[in-house]
């Protein structure tokens, strides 16, 4: 890859990047396109940007373009990122639809779940809550997605390595849900990957598949424009049931739709009631 990114080249990466997947890079960003780029530009032999725009346009170059979304969209994440969002859960939400769904069923999407901390996190503590009430909540499903069919097999593996691991996951909670593999690595029990199901999704689609009580969406909207956002957050509130909560990132909020939406503080911590 040549040494500089040119202001023509960088907007035109920019409209691509925005175009397939919503995001909206910033402004003085080439580092990081250089640096997600570089080893994808050196085995596929492109002398730069523009040569990998024209390529990604080519008959049959679907692969190729997925690599490049992948390695744009993909990001580092933790287990039980930002803690607020589990703890409201199983203190507020888990018992409220405990009491209020008489079958016992609970529908959660995790949207943008990258590597799968965030639904095994939620079904960890799914199981947790119902290890404490047993005959509650029976009948539990959680549906995660992301754009990256690269993260979805590493999710949909459920086996991390011991670096992985450590971030975010308590000793209790390791040797709770996982069990040590093979090859080195920890894999997620049974229990806890058999209440999630991984699908590919981008957020741009016109997404119609199921009814969700509870939607985590977090760290994900504050890299869509504006519109785009408003966008994404009136097609999830119309995947809610009635009463379904909206989960936001802890730098997330709605600005607006407050039609849709109604703040509800859990001291600490912020969730959305759809109206």
């Amino acid at each position: 890859m040549k040494a500089d990114i040119t202001p023509q080249e960088y907007e035109a990466f920019k409209k691509f990047l925005q175009d397939a997947c919503g995001i909206l890079l910033g402004d003085n960003k080439q580092y990081l396109v250089k640096s997600r780029l570089r080893r994808i530009l050196e085995e596929h032999e492109v002398s730069g940007i523009t040569d990998l725009l024209n390529r990604m346009q080519r008959p049959g170059r679907s692969s190729l373009r997925e690599t490049v979304i992948d390695a744009m969209t993909t990001n580092e994440t933790l287990w039980f990122r930002d803690n607020h969002p589990f703890r409201i859960l199983n203190e507020k939400l888990l018992p409220e639809f405990a009491e209020r769904k008489a079958a016992g069923s609970l529908r959660i999407w995790s949207a943008a779940c990258s590597t799968g901390q965030e639904p095994y996190s939620i079904a960890m503590v799914v199981d947790e809550y119902r290890r404490m009430r047993p005959g509650k909540l029976r009948d539990v499903r959680i549906t995660a997605t992301d754009i990256s069919k690269s993260v979805l097999d590493v999710a949909r593996r459920g086996e991390y390595e011991m670096l992985a691991i450590g971030r975010g996951l308590s000793p209790e909670r390791q040797k709770a849900f996982f069990a040590a593999s093979p090859n080195g690595g920890w894999q997620i029990k049974p229990q806890i990957k058999s209440m999630v199901e991984f699908k590919e999704l981008n957020l741009l689609e016109r997404y119609m598949f199921g009814k969700f009580d509870v939607v985590f969406c977090r760290n994900v909207l504050i890299y869509f424009s504006a519109e785009l956002k408003r966008d994404i957050l009136t097609r999830i509130h119309a995947t809610l049931n009635p009463g379904g909560y909206l989960i936001l990132g802890s730098s997330e909020s709605l600005n607006g739709l407050p039609d849709l939406y109604e703040m509800v503080q859990c001291q600490p911590g912020i969730i959305y009631r759809k109206k």
